[in-house]
Order: C-alpha cells, then sequence, then structure tokens
C-alpha cells in the first residue's frame, strides 16, 4: 500500500515539474531567441526483490537453514529528466529597427557527441565581467555609446571588447562587421557551441560553459555557416499550440495520479478504522 503512495507521489511530482517547464515556454513565446525546453519521463530503476526465510531440516537439532525465495522486479516510480533546451531556428521577424540583429543558421555541422547541430551565439559581458552567451538579438545603445543587449550586458567584438559606437546608426554587414556613422568599425563576436546541450541555461535566454572556458569563435570553423540580419530579430521556437496541448496532458495526467492517490488514502482510513474492530 505504501509503495503505491510512493510511485503515485512520484506520478504527481513529475507532471508537476513538467507543467512548470511548459509554463515557462509558453510566458517566452514572444521573447526574441528563446529556445523552448524539452523533457523526457523515465521510470526510477527497477528493483528485484527477494524473500528471506528459513526452512527446516529433520535433524535430531531441529536443524534451520536460510534461503532466498525470490518476488519479483518492481518498478519505483517515474520521474522528469532535466530539461533540456532545443536549439532549432526560430523565426525572423522583421522590426526595421536598425539595432536589432538576428543570427541566420546556414550549415551548422552535427556533434559527434550525440549527434545533434551545434548552434552559433552573440557573445555578452555581465556587470561583473563574466562572458555568457545568447540568441537574443534585441540591441540597444547606452548613454556612454556601448553596444549592448536589452538587459544592459555589453555586446563584446571578436576580441572579446565591448563595442563602443558614436550613434546608433550603424550598419552590419551578413558576416557580422559593423561600421558606425563616424567610421567606427568592429565585428561582432560569435560563438561556436559544438554541443549546446553542454551549455548551462540561466535566465534571460543567457547561456555559460560548464567550467567557464570561452567557447570557440564562429568565424573560420570548419563547416560553420551563418549570416546576421540587421533590423531583424530571431523569434522565440515554442510551438503554442504543441505546447498548450503538452500542458493540458500534464495536468490531466496530474489529476489522474491525485485521484489514485485519494483512493489510497481512503482504504488507508478504511483500515485504521474499520479492519480489527471488534462488534
Amino acid at each position: 500500500m505504501f509503495r503505491g503512495f510512493y510511485t503515485v507521489a512520484s506520478g504527481m511530482l513529475s507532471q508537476q515539474r513538467r507543467t512548470e517547464m511548459l509554463t515557462n515556454n509558453m510566458s517566452n513565446a514572444n521573447t526574441p531567441g528563446f529556445k523552448a525546453d524539452q523533457s523526457a519521463m523515465r521510470a526510477f530503476p527497477e528493483m528485484l526483490l527477494q524473500r528471506f526465510e528459513q526452512q527446516s531440516i529433520p535433524t535430531e537439532n531441529n536443524l534451520r537453514l536460510p534461503f532466498n525465495q525470490m518476488v519479483g522486479s518492481i518498478n519505483t516510480g517515474v520521474y522528469m529528466q532535466e530539461a533540456m533546451p532545443k536549439f532549432i531556428q526560430g523565426d525572423l521577424r522583421e522590426t526595421n529597427i536598425n539595432t536589432d540583429v538576428a543570427l541566420v543558421d546556414i550549415n551548422i555541422p552535427a556533434s559527434a557527441e550525440n549527434g545533434l547541430p551545434g548552434t552559433v551565439f552573440f557573445t555578452v559581458r555581465e556587470p561583473g565581467g563574466d562572458i555568457r552567451y545568447s540568441r537574443n538579438g534585441n540591441f540597444t545603445v547606452d548613454g556612454q555609446g556601448f553596444l549592448t543587449s536589452a538587459s544592459g550586458m555589453y555586446i563584446l567584438n571578436d576580441a572579446g571588447n565591448p563595442i563602443q559606437l558614436s550613434s546608433d546608426r550603424f550598419t552590419i554587414s551578413e558576416d557580422g562587421q559593423l561600421t558606425g556613422e563616424n567610421g567606427e568599425t568592429a565585428r561582432l563576436g560569435i560563438a561556436f557551441a559544438d554541443n549546446p546541450q553542454r551549455l548551462i541555461k540561466e535566465g534571460d535566454g543567457l547561456y555559460r560553459t560548464e567550467d567557464g572556458a570561452p567557447l570557440a569563435a564562429a568565424f573560420g570553423a570548419a563547416g560553420v555557416q551563418f549570416t546576421l540580419q540587421q533590423g531583424f530579430v530571431e523569434g522565440s521556437n515554442v510551438d503554442v499550440s504543441r505546447t498548450m496541448t503538452d500542458m493540458l496532458t500534464a495536468y490531466r495526467a496530474f489529476e489522474a495520479n491525485q485521484k489514485v492517490l485519494q483512493a489510497y488514502d481512503k482504504s488507508m482510513e478504511k483500515a485504521a478504522n474499520e479492519v480489527g474492530r471488534v462488534g
């Protein structure tokens, strides 16, 4: 009976986590460059049950020998694996805003680790100096003339330095070459992740490497082909209709587990209050 409680509770917790993940995807459906999370349900490792008994041997001293009786395997519940971003290209949205830039994947080689394509990122720097990576090209120019992300992080050039301009009237070529109104030049620092699933996802569409080491430069990387489009942003790759359907499925699965839990609870209450009652 208690085993049933644990199994049902694990099902409810996994569906709750899945619902939270899908809700986050839905809330970021209009966030530029956002990559939807995906997950899979997996069963906990099975356990092999054995019953320990003793068998009497008809001898003068009534010898009893222990032995194991095989019962069988049992599943110990379900859990949701770690949510992993889905790094596929989002739709391009034309904004006609000069500071908006979109990364467009053309040919990205597959990783030898998992067979999935890698991806390219803008390189940004946090106020504390830490390097992060993002697909959100919704840029702006701050009061000091630095090109920054929407959250105020510096956009870095291919040398790892912030880009300073005299105004927000600049042009960006398809190969990332930036030319300012007064002749300033820089090249956007685009990084390439061979296996982006190894990156750690943070808030605001930011990613970082596990060990803090910088990613390789995308320009000149073998087989990597991409362009930049000024006046566009890459939209989220969230499939809204599919996400809504998955949310309803997760909610119904949660409700089904909840009803089973209530049935277990009533059975335990009846066993505690009625079984063994002397009439």
